[in-house]
């Protein structure tokens, strides 16, 4: 009697703890699963962030060129005025949106282009006004908004390579 009662217990016992292994894997899978998604997620928000991000400091880059080719042919008017804001609004929130989601090495480089631009606007602004700057000359603006092409492709190769898509660029690569 206490043999089968044994027997059956094992039995029994046996089952449980299988039970309890297979619910443990499949518990583990899951929690795998909902990890990789997660990581997956955050790529996928960090690619989209960037190329805004790329795009939007571009556009307020180029916004500020031809602002001050605006400037240089016949005088800004209202109009050049509010399409280069529309450029440094939208450039301003990605960059905010960056803040969130980027690691510190992107937003290292996403902060030097953040401060280019919004230099350059600045002396823009003070030219634009009849008030600029000791030093501050149209030809300066347009050299300090040249130079803000090398921090955005620093801030590009930063961002490629968080996201797993490309080494450094060799210096002056790219068009851009």
């Amino acid at each position: 009697m206490i043999i089968a009662v044994a027997g059956v217990a094992g039995t029994l016992g046996g089952s449980l703890l299988t039970q309890r292994g297979s619910e443990r894997a499949r518990r583990r899978e899951i929690e795998l699963v909902r990890e990789h998604e997660e990581l997956r997620e955050n790529r996928s928000l960090r690619r989209t962030c960037y190329a805004e991000l790329n795009r939007d400091a571009r556009q307020f880059t180029t916004a500020l060129n031809r602002h001050l080719h605006v400037m240089r042919e016949r005088g800004a008017e209202d109009a050049d005025r509010d399409a280069l804001d529309e450029a440094k609004n939208a450039h301003r929130d990605r960059y905010s949106e960056a803040q969130m989601v980027a690691p510190e090495d992107v937003l290292t480089t996403a902060s030097a282009v953040n401060k280019a631009l919004t230099a350059v606007y600045g002396q823009v602004m003070r030219l634009d006004r009849g008030a600029p700057g000791s030093g501050e000359t149209l030809e300066s603006a347009a050299r300090a908004q040249h130079e803000i092409w090398d921090v955005l492709r620093t801030m590009r190769s930063a961002m490629r390579r968080d996201l797993g898509v490309a080494h450094d660029e060799p210096s002056g690569a790219g068009t851009g």
